[in-house]
């Protein structure tokens, strides 16, 4: 279960509109790593995203992307992982669960609570 200090972390990094961009296109498949044919299938993450691959759909240099991404990794909304010379991201689905939970409860509670207006 998240709590409070997570979810604020979570929604301050989604807050921004780069790193939400960046998150949703992550989370979508909205960008497309190229992949070295010549690499061994074990090197490449399915349903990742490189990072070059991130920075090359905005108008920042790499160490801007990269902070943002540090931002969202610290945030625990994506998750990292290096392997040979490429840095691979991934969504982290059971946050995002937890999440969706949240806004679930949240709309559960104020459906019963609301008072209905004529």
């Amino acid at each position: 279960m998240l709590d409070m200090e997570q979810k604020i972390k979570i929604f301050k990094a989604l807050g921004n509109e780069t790193r939400f961009l960046i998150f949703k296109n992550v989370f979508t498949g909205g960008y497309i790593c190229s992949i070295d044919e010549t690499k061994p299938k074990e090197d490449i993450i399915a349903q990742a995203t490189c990072v070059t691959t991130i920075a090359e759909h905005f108008n920042f240099s790499l160490p801007t992307i990269s902070r943002h991404l540090k931002e969202l990794k610290d945030a625990n909304i994506i998750i990292m992982e290096k392997k040979s010379n490429k840095i691979y991201v991934t969504p982290n689905p059971e946050i995002i669960k937890e999440l969706a939970n949240c806004f679930t409860s949240l709309v559960d509670n104020y459906s019963h609570s609301s008072i209905q207006i004529n």
